[in-house]
Order: C-alpha cells, then sequence, then structure tokens
C-alpha cells in the first residue's frame, strides 16, 4: 500500500485522512486518498506529517 507510513502516522497521532484533507484544501477527502494511491516524495510526506501534528495538537487542546 502506498503511504502506509502516513496513513499510520495519523492512526497513531488520532488524525482522521479526511481532517488532513480538509486542512489541505482538498474539494473531497476523496481526492486526497487519490493522492495517497501514489508513493509521495519525502518534501510532500514531511508537509503532511506536519500537517497531521497540527490537528493533533488541536485535538489535545494544544493549540
Amino acid at each position: 500500500m502506498a503511504n502506509k507510513d502516513i496513513r499510520d502516522y495519523a492512526k497513531e497521532c488520532g488524525v482522521f485522512l479526511w481532517e488532513v484533507s480538509e486542512y489541505l484544501g482538498y474539494a473531497h477527502e476523496t481526492a486526497f486518498s487519490r493522492v495517497l494511491r501514489h508513493e509521495l516524495d519525502e518534501d510532500k510526506k514531511w508537509e503532511i506529517r506536519q500537517t497531521i501534528d497540527k490537528i493533533a495538537d488541536v485535538h489535545r487542546g494544544i493549540l
């Protein structure tokens, strides 16, 4: 499965992929799912991990 590390990281952080999709500005959750079908480069993965961290902080009440 492509980008399993991203999917697993989001799950570990308690963040749903639809939340990441919304934060990154994708019109529909399915558009982000399509992006994840193909392995992303490390720069894009870093950006998504940062987004996951921000959302997780909001869940924890840090932001």
